[in-house]
């Protein structure tokens, strides 16, 4: 079958570091010192703070004779503390920080800059390095951008509230420049964002009990700076009966598809309460499962009933009634509508703003047949996967293999069987030069020094187009996935040769720009960039970088912006989908951040949906379309199991806190191959979230990451030991476990005992 190998989740980043802050023109540029060099140079220093801790990025322009090696020295004024730093070798004497240069940007040109960062730690104050020298002379400085300023002025600290009334929150915000968004959060959880001032929300429907809620905000700059409030506790005093609480007192649900409503209890019980859901009105929605049974352990976590619409003839959005009832406590009612989609089929081959709204997808018959013969695998054998053209030869397909053309045809008939609604077929474009230029068991076929670009345009994609275009397969609303990992890699691995020569050569821009300007001119092709995932961009320093190289990238295509629908991230990842129990701005000890733990190291984000959202509005920010949709990969990071933490852990230690209050049970997030332990996740659905277009499968769950051996093959896949059960780790996963499952054959083979285990840990389970 034909094979879709995957690549290194954890780019490449210093050991100690929680991003890699080496900006690209501040890479090695080859050019020899000067002897006696003059020295002249600028120095930008900017600060993301948070209680008792902040990240400093600072930038350091060569203005004078070219450098090779460099020692910046500055002075801390507020009796700070440096914690840990990346992209130099990092000192601390008194007040006194050095920083001196790597082997790999010692080298400045003048007129080079290279970027550097370092973790610290401060009590009452954090000012602003101002003394900054090179190699002994003084340097210019500039405050650069500042991160913004943010104060919870509501509810007031140790206010008490009704139960069942809303809590008032409020906050003020500032910055230099502007403020982009202030988002409330409630015990920890995000709860809602508010992009102009005054910046307010009204939390309804909390538990009676304490709580403590925080904002945070965020500038326009780039990267974006945040700083969040301190918490401030709060109670909702209880009153008469316990109560069921609803995520949603109404819920729309596309005709042919799902939506979910979580429900919980307001207070924890004495014993297990059973909750007993009861549907009423039209006979097309349905709901499942019936019944929820809560415990004191569990009751204040959200269990999900989904919410179905079957599809029907008539035009009418009808409605149903969710009761929801247990004995001793107040029920809770949620409205169900329908969302009618009959005489209201956009014409045939017409751009639609989501492809997956409304739609059914393709089951590609070769997936089907393997996860169908598994044991039990035929209840997940009719689900959507992503077709795979990692190599020329795909497109044509073989005896054994479908080829793009065959893909269609079969798609046609199903999307006939199908009735009125329409058949999205996911089709991942993925054969740059250079593929996957950090990884062994990716590497693709063509590379940039024996004519790949070229042979990339005219051998794979001008075909693709060409099959795409054919007005037979108009009717079909074909997604295509561009380009996995590309172009993420030209913001962190250009210290490999094959990436540098990647960005130098301009393969990954220019072919990724082709590819859409041919694809997206088709109208019933839509297009999904390749977007890496929370685990590889979530810090600020990759983060924002990367939506700027994907702006001018994506500006420098024919109709420009237009010519994308939409990112996706998390393809063929583990990365959870959501963290129930702690999100990236959950403190512990009053105050401590589970940022700093080892697991999260300094990242921003806990999670997929989480990352998704919030780089999705960035990529707006950039110049992208509001409209524009994410996508997430949701097809093996379930995490569900007898491993799976049912609540949160009450630890006072920061790593005990978060490795026991994690749903993602890898030894370490940056361990993508095989991952034993992972599940299926959420099963595809449209209009999941927020902002997300859909949840797919777009790796097939049972066909291999890599091998867990060196195999011999003529597909020219490597062996990465990051495939292999014994491996004992590197920098870029801090020298953890591979967590690799054993017996692997070779990327894209099938790979039973992993189907398997992946069937056994789904999450949410399969029923």
């Amino acid at each position: 079958m034909r094979d879709h190998p995957r690549r290194h989740a954890w780019r490449n980043r210093a050991a100690t570091t929680a991003a890699l802050l080496v900006a690209a023109a501040g890479l090695a540029t080859g050019q020899a010192a000067t002897a006696h060099a003059a020295v002249a140079c600028d120095v930008t220093y900017t600060s993301n703070d948070w209680q008792g801790g902040f990240t400093a990025s600072v930038n350091l322009k060569n203005l004078g004779d070219a450098l090779n090696g460099w020692t910046l020295g500055f002075s801390f004024t507020g009796g700070q503390k440096l914690v840990q730093g990346w992209s130099a070798t990092w000192a601390q004497d008194g007040t006194k920080v050095t920083a001196k240069s790597m082997d790999w940007n010692g080298k400045l040109a003048t007129g080079a800059s290279t970027s550097i960062g370092f973790n610290g730690s401060w009590s009452g104050s954090n000012p602003k390095p101002t003394d900054f020298t090179v190699n002994g002379t003084a340097c210019g400085g500039a405050p650069g951008n500042q991160a913004p300023t943010v104060s919870l002025t509501s509810p007031a600290s140790g206010s008490s509230h009704a139960a069942g009334a809303a809590v008032p929150l409020a906050a003020t915000a500032s910055d230099d420049g502007a403020v982009s968004k202030v988002e409330f959060y409630v015990d920890g959880a995000l709860v809602n964002s508010d992009t102009s001032a005054p910046y307010s929300y009204s939390a309804t429907g909390l538990a009676a009990g304490s709580h403590t809620a925080k904002a945070v905000a965020y500038d326009n700059g780039s990267p974006v700076l945040s700083k969040e409030s301190a918490e401030v506790p709060f109670t909702v005093a209880g009153g008469g009966n316990p109560s069921i609480v609803a995520s949603a007192t109404s819920v729309s649900v596309p005709e042919g598809g799902s939506k979910t409503v979580g429900f919980r209890l307001s207070q924890a019980p004495s014993g297990n309460v059973t909750v007993n859901l009861t549907k009423t009105g039209d006979s097309d929605v349905t709901i499942a499962p019936s019944t929820l049974t809560f415990t004191s352990a569990n009751w204040n976590t959200a269990q999900n009933v989904t919410v179905s619409a079957a599809e029907d003839s008539d035009e009418a959005n009808g409605t149903a009634t969710i009761a929801a009832a247990a004995t001793g406590h107040t029920g809770a009612s949620v409205t169900a509508t329908e969302e009618d989609n009959d005489g209201d089929t956009p014409p045939v081959g017409e751009h639609v703003d989501n492809p997956y709204d409304g739609a059914t997808g393709y089951v590609n018959p070769n997936w089907s047949a393997k996860a169908a013969a598994e044991p039990g695998g035929d209840a997940v054998a009719n689900i959507s996967t992503g077709v795979w053209l990692d190599r020329i030869a795909a497109i044509e397909g073989s005896s054994s293999a479908m080829g793009l053309r065959a893909h269609l045809e079969e798609a046609l008939k199903q999307d006939a069987a199908n009735g009125s609604k329409p058949l999205t077929i996911q089709v991942v474009i993925y054969n740059l030069p250079n593929r996957d230029c950090s990884a062994l068991a990716s590497n693709g076929e063509l590379k940039v020094a024996e004519n790949g670009l070229n042979r990339y345009k005219a051998e794979y994609i001008d075909p693709i187009a060409d099959i795409m275009d054919d007005p037979k397969y108009a009717a079909l609303r074909i997604v295509t996935v561009i380009e996995i990992d590309s172009l993420p890699n030209l913001v962190t691995n250009l210290n490999l040769a094959k990436c540098q020569e990647a960005k130098d050569s301009g393969a990954y821009v220019n072919g990724v720009r082709y590819a859409l300007d041919k694809l997206h001119a088709i109208p019933n092709v839509y297009t999904y960039v390749d977007a890496g995932h929370h685990g590889w961009l979530g810090w600020d320093t990759n983060f924002g970088p990367s939506a700027e190289l994907f702006a001018t990238t994506v500006a420098g295509t024919a109709k420009g912006f237009e010519s994308v629908d939409g990112f996706i991230t998390n393809t063929a990842n583990y990365s959870a989908l959501k963290e129930p129990f702690f999100s990236a701005s959950t403190t512990i000890n009053n105050g401590q951040t589970v940022r700093q733990s080892k697991w999260l190291d300094w990242n921003f984000y806990a999670d997929e949906l989480s990352f998704a959202q919030a780089f999705r509005q960035e990529l707006v920010r950039r110049g992208f379309k509001s409209n524009i949709g994410m996508i997430i990969d949701t097809s093996r990071n379930g995490w569900g199991g007898s491993a799976r933490p049912t609540k949160v852990s009450t630890s006072t230690n920061v790593d005990t806190f978060v490795n026991e209050s994690r749903v993602d049970r890898r030894i370490h997030a940056g361990n993508w191959c095989n991952q034993s332990g992972a599940g299926l996740g959420e099963r595809p659905q449209a209009n999941p979230a927020a902002g997300i277009d859909a949840y797919v499968w777009i790796k097939p769950p049972g066909e291999s990451d890599g091998s867990s051996k060196e195999i011999p093959n003529n597909e020219g896949k490597g062996f990465d030991r990051m495939c292999d059960p014994t491996y004992e780790g590197n920098d870029r996963n801090q020298h953890n476990m591979s967590g690799a499952l054993p017996d692997a054959p070779i990327s894209g083979q099938w790979f039973s005992a992993q189907f398997r285990e992946l069937l056994k840990n789904a999450y949410p389970p399969i029923q």
